[in-house]
């Protein structure tokens, strides 16, 4: 990595955690490092400076949702990512290929990379109806060139290739791009996993040939699904490459136990000196786990969404704020929690917020949500 270096300062005696430094030209992330995600360079209610405030390092924008809007020209006029949304930090971009899964299977079937279905912690196939099975994606065509999308602002054609993703993420001017990839759906079985993994090396190779900014660093990414053997092949393959991080996505199987045994056999074969970076996940819970497995580097909407929704992260799970015990409740969200929302707001002021639908509400909640999460982050570390 021309312009960047990662370097392991400590490592857990008990476990495979780690705590490093990775140096990007706009600044360094102490990792293990929880990426804030800026879908469409924002942080859903929060500027910039709040981040900075919050201590966020480095944040995580969508290459696709920029490309559709503005558009990656307007972004690279603007002088990039960077000077567009006025953030000085380290930032990262996504290459498209969740995308594929989000607008094709994860929207027909409403499932996640981990096969949870709304309100349920497990994955349960029986609970998907007949006919959302049968139904085929409408936002998302795969070929062996690369995946037409259908717009989901105006419905108009777009046509990704690995160079186009590249061409787009080199425009936008993150410090750190993926390579573009089919991320895989938990309801994919053997066979097609099987022919999405040789797909996704190919797009690897054809990444790395498009790529031309020597300050960018550019992640592989391996698939597999919850497949032991492909997991290992695509680990062997991507690894053999010349990328500057690793990145683990696709489905992570239909529980969290899935996830940590896909993780736990991944291990021994990830390069020691890269940074590796799990994709799509941020749960509170899945966290230090995952740190102790060996991960590096995390983003997800996770906590951001759920303070949209009124649900607030504290040490003994979460709370919903829009609950009607709130109404009267006078303390703050968590009591000793030093975030801007605890120090000068009341439960009960901030159940009023969402009740009266007020845009303070998501502010505040946001702004705790990312405090916990970050704070969580940096006792990990410490820890290790």
């Amino acid at each position: 990595m021309s312009d960047f270096s990662f370097k392991i300062i400590k490592k857990s005696k008990k476990s495979w955690a780690r705590a490093g430094i990775l140096e990007t030209p706009h600044g360094i992330i102490h990792t293990p490092a929880f990426i804030s995600v800026a879908t469409q360079a924002s942080v859903k209610s929060l500027s910039p400076e709040d981040l900075e405030n919050l201590g966020a390092e480095v944040i995580l924008s969508n290459t696709y949702h920029l490309y559709l809007r503005p558009g990656a020209e307007i972004v690279k006029k603007a002088g990039g990512l960077h000077k567009f949304m006025n953030w000085k930090g380290p930032m990262v971009t996504d290459s498209g290929g969740f995308q594929v899964f989000s607008l094709g299977w994860g929207r027909v079937h409403k499932i996640g990379k981990i096969g949870w279905f709304p309100g349920s912690e497990e994955f349960q196939e029986a609970r998907l109806p007949e006919e959302a099975r049968l139904q085929r994606p409408k936002f998302v065509k795969i070929t062996e060139d690369g995946v037409e999308f259908t717009s989901h602002l105006d419905g108009s054609k777009h046509f990704f290739t690995p160079e186009k993703s590249i061409k787009i993420q080199e425009d936008l001017g993150a410090d750190i791009i993926f390579a573009f990839d089919e991320c895989t759906s938990p309801l994919a079985g053997y066979d097609y996993t099987k022919r999405s993994i040789k797909r996704t090396h190919d797009w690897a190779v054809r990444c790395l040939k498009a790529k031309k900014r020597k300050d960018q660093a550019l992640f592989g990414i391996v698939q597999g699904g919850e497949y032991k053997d492909l997991r290992a092949e695509s680990l062997k393959f991507i690894t053999s490459l010349p990328f500057d991080g690793i990145g683990i996505g696709g489905s992570l199987g239909k529980t969290r136990k899935d996830m940590f045994k896909i993780l736990k056999r991944m291990h021994s074969f990830l390069p020691e000196e890269k940074p590796r970076h799990l994709l799509g996940i941020g749960r509170s819970e899945d966290l230090e786990n995952c740190v102790k497995l060996g991960m590096d580097l995390f983003d997800c909407v996770w906590p951001t969404r759920l303070a949209r929704r009124g649900s607030l992260i504290v040490k003994s799970g979460r709370i919903n704020i829009k609950n009607a015990k709130y109404i009267k409740d006078f303390q703050p969200i968590e009591k000793g929690c030093p975030c801007y929302a605890c120090k000068n707001f009341t439960r009960a002021y901030i159940s009023h917020l969402f009740r009266a639908k007020e845009l303070l509400a998501y502010r505040l909640a946001t702004i705790h949500n990312l405090y916990f999460t970050l704070k969580l982050m940096e006792n990990i570390r410490n820890a290790i």
